[in-house]
């Protein structure tokens, strides 16, 4: 069967992979297959991970968060194409300048807002610290101009990192469990399920398998996902969303 980085997908991607997943197995007698009970495990925890997911998404702050994520994504973003489009400026001395924002951009990687929310929170706080402290740096933000979108960013960012610690103490007031425990233990029961059908459909001894139309069918599933992950990856280095436990 078909193998997929299952860590890699989205909270929200990985819990529509494992819900069609199941779908598709329900849909091929999984008693007959005697996949049933291992069905059953699986189910059980895409049925806690979906009540976890829910929870999150509901909460309030998780709403603020988002917006608040947009806010410095887009002040990132603002900066980022700013000094691009600078670097083809006639002036060469404004090339120059660009280029050593863009330079001390580049030392914490391409594409901070693709970045996990506490990822991004600490290269942004990290980015903000040099443009403030740096003497060589500082002036190019003078003279760009560029001293409101410093600002604006920095107060988007410290107001996202308050309410995802908010969010934290949130979630652990109400519940102990969170969706990464619960992904992992769904995994554990995704890779029980998918082995168990390779298994049997290895021991067939007289073709057709009763296995092989199921694991067709789950294969284009997989496929349909990877493929939206090596799109992701092949996106331009240019800022874009990453992945958070909640969203």
């Amino acid at each position: 069967m078909n193998t997929i980085e299952l860590k890699l997908l989205r909270n929200a991607e990985y819990l529509q992979y494992v819900k069609d997943f199941e779908g598709i197995i329900n849909l091929n007698n999984p008693a007959t297959l005697q996949i049933d009970t291992k069905l059953a495990a699986f189910s059980a925890k895409i049925t806690e991970l979906e009540s976890l997911y829910k929870k999150a998404m509901a909460s309030e702050i998780t709403q603020e968060l988002i917006a608040l994520d947009e806010r410095r994504d887009n002040a990132v973003n603002g900066m980022y194409y700013f000094l691009m489009a600078q670097t083809y400026h006639y002036e060469e001395s404004r090339c120059t300048r660009a280029q050593l924002l863009l330079d001390n951009m580049a030392l914490y990687g391409s594409g901070i807002a693709r970045l996990n929310y506490q990822a991004e929170t600490a290269v942004l706080s990290n980015l903000i610290r040099d443009w403030e402290n740096k003497p060589e740096l500082g002036t190019v933000i003078t003279d760009f101009d560029l001293s409101g979108w410093l600002a604006e960013l920095k107060e988007a960012n410290d107001l996202f990192n308050g309410k995802y610690l908010s969010r934290t103490q949130e979630y652990g007031d109400a519940n102990p469990e969170t969706i990464k425990l619960k992904r992992e233990e769904a995994n554990a029961a995704y890779y029980a399920l998918r082995d168990r059908i390779d298994a049997l459909h290895l021991l067939v001894e007289v073709p057709p398998s009763p296995y092989a139309t199921v694991i067709n069918q789950l294969n284009a599933l997989t496929a349909q996902y990877n493929v939206l992950l090596v799109n992701r990856q092949n996106t331009p280095p240019a800022p874009e969303k990453g992945t958070d436990p909640a969203v």
